[in-house]
């Protein structure tokens, strides 16, 4: 899939006013809170992780910009039913293709529709928005109860 300005522009915009997975998953087996003190992003991310390590479940509750809110959405539909150890190499790879160290035109991945959000490379102070979903869910798996801060 290649990067397309207007349809990033419609999917964040569609995440952002309608959140898929927006609820606390009650009796989660992992979550974590996560924040962006620049941008005031705020989330929490939720899972449920089964015995054989496949996310069955994932959601958040949170408030934030545009980008944040999007993310953190499209993460959800994309986790569910991976294996924790697939949900690690999508973050990793999410996050070089943010920062531009990593092409998804040009290089092989596993970030499927996520790399409509190629563009944020374009925009460095918005990074931060893009990935802290990313680096929220993997304190949720690494169970960190201090929290996630950008800063």
């Amino acid at each position: 899939m290649s990067y397309d300005k207007e349809l990033y522009q419609q999917v964040i915009l569609d995440h952002n006013r309608k959140p898929r997975n927006f609820h606390e998953i009650e009796g989660a087996s992992h979550s974590c809170h996560g924040v962006n003190p620049l941008c005031g992003d705020d989330i929490t991310v939720y899972l449920n992780v089964d015995e054989n390590d496949v996310i069955k479940d994932v959601s958040f509750l949170g408030s934030g910009c545009a980008i944040s809110k999007a993310s953190t959405s499209l993460m959800t539909t994309f986790l569910k039913g991976k294996k924790v150890d697939s949900a690690r190499k999508i973050k990793e790879e999410f996050h070089q293709m943010i920062l531009g160290t990593m092409d998804p035109e040009k290089e092989e991945h596993s970030l499927g529709k996520l790399v409509l959000f190629m563009g944020i490379r374009d925009f460095p102070s918005r990074a931060k928005c893009a990935s802290l979903a990313w680096h929220t869910l993997v304190g949720a798996l690494d169970k960190e109860n201090e929290g996630i801060s950008t800063e």
